[in-house]
């Protein structure tokens, strides 16, 4: 089997460049998703399974009307471009969501047909881009939130302000999991491994479902800090001086039964949370 992994330089890109071993890593450099002369001429004759890690998910700066075309390039376009490629090759593809395409006002677990409501620039992108990978027959869309690996993310960032006594605030309605991008990529390959049936796919850890605060605490205690030195404010107050900012959507959980039930057991949040620590 040939696999391709488009967007190879991003943290999920990374982590599926191990989970792959052996796939054809793009950057980039290699292959610009958004050129669609780039993507129709490249030799997709022998490619069986496309996994696209490329996006734009700088979400608030998506919302500057100067950036509109290169965020719909990359989360909207070039996910047309690479469908029609598959299309034609007859290969898989694996897209990437995320629960930016929900506005959070479920109560409880958002099931993976839960109608989207996208609220920011953003969200709306990677919803119009959902559509184009699910006009490809033989796909996967896995659905993540609150993405964690190898570069800048939030558990990073918190390590690093606890690790110079930085005593920060940080939002605690914001409710969801954290996924780490070396579960995300076991649970795409156990996907294809199994030949699970085609579809959407909730993935992230596992695990009792906490705010972005409870999230620095954690972190917090593990480098040796108290989990009272973060401080907790509302959504609305944290924004309330950034008009820029993109709006965030307050529930995101999403409903695991449907990875469950294909066989893969995601790990606890916490449990990974400890680990990319060590």
């Amino acid at each position: 089997m040939t696999t391709v992994i488009v967007g190879a330089d991003g943290q999920l890109g990374r982590a599926l460049q191990q989970q792959f071993p052996d796939a054809v890593a793009l950057d980039r450099s290699k292959l610009d998703v958004t050129d669609a002369r780039a993507v129709r001429d490249y030799r997709w004759a022998d490619v069986d399974v496309v996994l696209n890690a490329a996006a734009w998910t700088a979400v608030d700066a998506a919302e500057d009307p100067a950036n509109l075309d290169a965020v719909r390039a990359a989360n909207v376009d070039a996910v047309g471009y690479l469908a029609r490629a598959v299309r034609t090759c007859g290969a898989t593809l694996v897209h990437i969501s995320s629960e930016y395409v929900f506005d959070g006002r479920h109560e409880g677990p958002h099931p993976e047909d839960w109608p989207p409501n996208p609220l920011s620039v953003y969200g709306r992108t990677k919803a119009d881009g959902d559509a184009q990978a699910s006009y490809v027959t033989k796909h996967y869309l896995v659905r993540t939130t609150w993405v964690v690996g190898d570069g800048g993310n939030f558990v990073r960032t918190m390590a690093d302000l606890a690790d110079r006594g930085v005593s920060p605030t940080v939002v605690d309605d914001q409710i969801g999991r954290p996924t780490f991008t070396r579960d995300l990529a076991a649970g795409i390959a156990h996907l294809l491994e199994t030949r699970a049936p085609y579809g959407t796919y909730n993935l992230t850890n596992d695990g009792d479902p906490g705010s972005w605060a409870d999230v620095a605490a954690a972190v917090f205690e593990a480098r040796g800090r108290s989990a009272s030195d973060v401080s907790r404010t509302s959504t609305e107050t944290y924004f309330a001086d950034k008009p820029q900012a993109a709006a965030r959507p307050l529930n995101s959980v999403l409903d695991l039964a449907r990875i469950k039930a294909a066989g893969f057991l995601p790990r606890d949040w916490r449990i990974a949370l400890a680990d990319y620590l060590r």
